[in-house]
C-alpha cells in the first residue's frame, strides 16, 4: 500500500497554527500549496506556501467553519498552473482525534473538485489541526496520512503507528535519559549523513547507539592511510574500500538494530539527491563549500532538518597548533543558510565545482592566479572530531527532546574554540534571500532548478 507523508517548515507551521487558534475558541481554515516527492514507497507532500482563510468572510463556530468558496479558485489555478497539490486545513477546538460527518461532506466537496479542475486532476488532501499543535489527515482517495512532520526551532513527528512497545535493552540508559517519546521516536527514523570520514564516521556511531532506525550514508571517498586516524572502526586492511561501506559493515556488526544503507557515489548525482530528499534529517560532514551549498539547497526543496559540522585545525607541522574550532550550524528551511550566514563564498564554491567538473582547467587557472587553491589537505585529528560530533548530535537530541535552559532559535549556530575552551552560541537570522522561494518546491524539472542535475 503506498504511503502518504507531509513535511512543514517550523515558519510555515507557526504561520498555521497561529491562524487556525487566535484565542476565540472557534475553527479557522487556511489552505497548503505544497511540491511533492514521489519515492518508490509512496508521496511526500512539502508545504511551500500557507494560504490563510480571513476570518471575515468565513462561518466560524466552535464545531465547524465554513467559507465563501469562490476564494478557492485562485488558490486552485496557482496550483495547476505550478504543478503543487492542495490541502484544506482546519481546526478542531477540542482534542476530537478524527473527522467528523461534516467533515467528511465538506471533504468530499473539495475532492470531487481538485479532481475535476484544470487539464489535470490535483493531488491534495484534508488536514486538521488539534489545540495541542498535532495534525493528522487523509489524502484525496481517502487514505489517512501516515505521518506528517515539522522542521523547525524543535522537530517534531506525528505517526499513525506511534503505539508503546518495549524499549530494547540495549537502550535502556537512553530512554532514561530521554523518555520512552524520543527513544520510540528514534527508532523510526531515517537519517541521511553526507561524508563518513573524519566527523561522520563519529556522528554515524552515536545515531546507530541511539537507536535510530536507518541510516542512509553518502561518500564516494575511498579509505587511505591518512584516513586511519580518524575514521572510527576503519583498519589498515581497509585501505581502497569505500568508507562509507566500512562503515556499513562495522554498524551492522554491532547487531543492535539499525540498518544502513551505503551510498558509494558523489551527492552531485541526481539519484543521490532522491534518496537523501526521502529521509528525515541530514547531517552535514564535509569540508567542501561546494557539497555544502548543494546540500543546503537540497534541505530546502524537501523540507529536511539539516545539521552542518564544520572543524577548522591549523599546525605548523612542527608540533605547534595556530587554530583549532569547530562549528555546527543548525538550518531550518526557509531561514537562513549557510550562504546567507557567511559560512563560505561563492567564488569558493565556483572553484571547487570547477575542480570537480574539470580538473585540467581548474589546474590552468590555479597557475595563473585566476582563482586560489582549494585546500585538499587540511589537517584532522580525532578528538577534535570527535568533539564537534558530539555537539552536532547533542543539538539533534534537544531539538527533538527538549532538555537545553535556552530556546533553540539561541543556538542556531554553536562555536566551540579549543584554544579558549569556549563556546558560543549564536541566534538565527534572517531568511536567506537565494533560497527563500524554493522553500517545499519538492521534485522539479530540473532536479533543484540545477542543469548539472539533469538526469540522463
Amino acid at each position: 500500500m503506498r504511503k502518504y507523508r507531509l513535511r512543514v517548515s517550523g515558519k510555515h507551521y507557526n504561520a498555521l497554527r497561529s491562524h487556525l487558534f487566535p484565542g476565540d475558541g472557534l475553527e479557522a481554515v487556511a489552505f497548503l500549496l505544497c511540491g511533492r516527492r514521489n519515492g518508490k514507497d509512496g508521496t511526500t507532500y512539502l508545504v511551500h506556501e500557507v494560504v490563510c482563510v480571513p476570518y471575515e468572510v468565513c462561518d466560524r463556530r466552535r464545531d465547524s467553519v465554513t467559507w465563501k468558496t469562490d476564494s478557492m479558485s485562485a488558490i486552485l489555478d496557482r496550483a495547476d498552473l505550478d504543478g503543487l497539490s492542495v490541502f484544506k486545513v482546519h481546526s478542531h477546538t477540542s482534542s476530537f482525534e478524527t473527522f467528523s460527518s461534516t467533515d467528511d461532506y465538506s471533504d468530499n466537496e473539495m475532492f470531487r473538485v481538485l479532481d475535476s479542475w484544470g487539464e489535470k486532476v490535483l493531488e491534495g488532501g484534508s488536514l486538521i489541526m488539534l489545540p495541542d499543535g498535532r495534525m493528522f489527515g487523509r489524502v484525496t482517495n481517502w487514505t489517512p496520512i501516515s505521518e506528517i512532520s515539522v522542521a523547525g526551532n524543535a522537530l517534531s513527528f506525528w505517526r499513525d503507528d506511534n503505539e508503546d512497545v518495549d524499549c530494547k535493552p540495549e537502550f535502556a540508559a537512553n530512554e532514561q535519559v530521554f523518555g520512552s517519546g524520543t527513544t520510540r521516536s528514534l527508532s523510526k527514523l531515517r537519517i541521511a549523513v553526507v561524508g563518513c570520514s573524519g566527523t561522520g564516521s563519529v556522528v554515524i556511531e552515536q545515531l546507530a547507539r541511539l537507536g535510530v532506525a536507518n541510516l542512509v550514508l553518502v561518500d564516494h571517498d575511498r579509505i587511505e592511510a591518512r584516513n586511519l586516524n580518524r575514521i572510527i572502526n576503519a583498519k589498515n586492511s581497509d585501505l581502497g574500500r569505500f568508507k562509507a561501506d566500512v562503515i556499513k559493515a562495522a554498524i551492522e556488526s554491532h547487531n543492535i538494530g539499525t540498518k544502513v544503507e551505503a551510498i558509494t557515489k558523489n551527492l552531485f548525482d541526481p539519484g543521490v539527491v532522491e534518496r537523501v530528499a526521502e529521509c528525515d534529517v541530514v547531517f552535514g560532514c564535509m569540508d567542501t563549500a561546494e557539497g555544502r551549498h548543494l546540500l543546503n539547497r537540497v534541505a530546502t526543496f524537501y523540507l529536511l532538518p539539516y545539521f552542518d559540522l564544520g572543524v577548522h585545525l591549523a599546525a605548523d607541522g612542527t608540533g605547534g597548533i595556530t587554530e583549532a574550532s569547530g562549528v555546527v550550524h543548525y538550518i531550518e528551511p526557509g531561514r537562513s543558510s549557510l550562504f546567507s550566514r557567511g559560512a563560505y563564498g561563492l567564488e569558493q564554491v565556483k572553484a571547487e565545482g570547477l575542480k570537480r567538473t574539470n580538473p585540467a582547467e581548474y589546474e590552468e587557472r590555479k597557475k595563473i592566479n585566476y582563482i586560489e587553491g582549494v585546500d585538499e589537505q587540511a589537517p584532522a585529528v580525532i578528538s577534535v572530531n570527535t568533539t564537534v560530533a558530539g555537539i552536532a548530535v547533542n543539538e539533534f537530541l534537544s531539538r527533538l527532546h527538549s532538555f537545553r535552559s535556552c530556546d533553540g532559535d539561541d543556538c542556531s549556530i554553536v562555536r566551540f574554540s579549543f584554544m579558549e575552551t569556549l563556546i558560543i552560541k549564536e541566534s538565527e537570522g534572517g531568511a536567506c534571500d537565494t533560497l527563500e522561494r524554493h522553500v517545499g518546491r519538492g521534485d522539479i524539472e530540473p532536479m533543484l532548478g540545477l542543469s548539472s542535475l539533469i538526469k540522463r
